[in-house]
């Protein structure tokens, strides 16, 4: 079935320009969006998805209540929810896979929503920005068109992308909005910031780094964040980048190194002194298992080590 805007069917798009002409009034809803005061997550309610990951679970979740995600530049924030059942999906797309990523959010959210015979899919998407590189164009279309391939229908409710995304300090283009957060039990999608990105964000930051694909991070019949298990190549070349300036870093490492937020290089340093304090990631996973987190009374997530 087709994306549907206000219940008419999508149709084929070639520029986010043709879509925000046709269909104005989801211009004027991302400008609204955008315009939001930005909520601070309490770590403690929090489930946090990094770049190339995705969670979902519903509002019977006794553990989370909100999934966020930020420091997306050119990458895109996808939020898919079923007002039946209430289930809500967030990723964080770069691009890698956006095709085989996309039916992964759909499934994830229809085997939440089995027992509802009533409700629909809605869709919201936020991210990019009027880069250079035009890498934000052409993810923002990707998703789109990987959609409407679906044989759900969807509903399209924000879009929040690109050129709609983009704001200009100073003679730079950056995005307007870099993280959401979306409350599993109201439905509420906002813009959001996060001083916690766990658990094990090294880690999970490593694999992504390392060339991870999109993986699912929770388990929502448990209450479990799962991480792993990784794998990847040794590579101690990557050690030349420990020594580089920040321009340097940013100019090879980054989609978008004008407008990446100040703490960028001092992440992607962690992440390779990670990488190369565990150059062999099997021994992080002797069992070949995923290291599974689950949230203690006080609210903090903790590692499961006889789960």
């Amino acid at each position: 079935m087709p994306l549907l805007i206000q219940n008419r069917e999508l149709g084929c798009i070639h520029s986010t320009a043709v879509l925000f002409e046709k269909y104005p009034h989801l211009q004027e809803s991302a400008k609204s969006f955008r315009s939001r005061p930005l909520v601070d997550v309490d770590p403690k309610c929090l489930l946090y998805v990094h770049q190339r990951e995705f969670a979902a679970t519903t509002p019977a979740d006794k553990f989370v209540s909100v999934i966020g995600s930020d420091d997306a530049t050119t990458c895109h924030l996808v939020v898919l929810q079923h007002t039946g059942s209430g289930a809500a999906c967030l990723a964080h797309c770069d691009g890698s896979s956006t095709w085989s990523e996309v039916p992964l959010f759909v499934k994830a959210v229809a085997s939440l929503s089995t027992f509802c015979k009533e409700g629909r899919f809605e869709l919201h998407i936020v991210g990019g920005f009027n880069d250079d590189s035009r890498r934000s164009h052409e993810l923002s279309l990707d998703i789109l068109a990987a959609f409407q391939k679906q044989k759900e229908e969807i509903h399209l409710e924000t879009c929040c992308i690109t050129e709609v995304n983009d704001v200009v300090c100073d003679r730079i283009h950056r995005p307007a909005v870099y993280g959401i957060g979306v409350n599993v039990k109201t439905g509420e999608v906002f813009p959001a910031s996060f001083t916690d990105k766990g658990p094990a964000e090294e880690l999970r930051s490593a694999r992504t780094f390392m060339g991870g694909q999109m993986a699912d991070i929770y388990d929502c019949s448990r209450g479990l964040v799962k991480v792993g298990p990784c794998k990847w190549s040794p590579n101690l070349d990557i050690a030349f980048w420990l020594s580089q300036d920040d321009d340097t870093i940013l100019k090879y490492l980054s989609t978008s190194p004008k407008a990446e937020p100040p703490h960028f290089v001092r992440h992607i340093k962690s992440t390779i002194q990670f990488v190369l304090e565990h150059p062999d990631p099997d021994d992080l996973f002797p069992s070949a298992e995923p290291h599974l987190f689950h949230r203690t009374q006080g609210g903090d997530w903790e590692r499961l080590l006889h789960p």
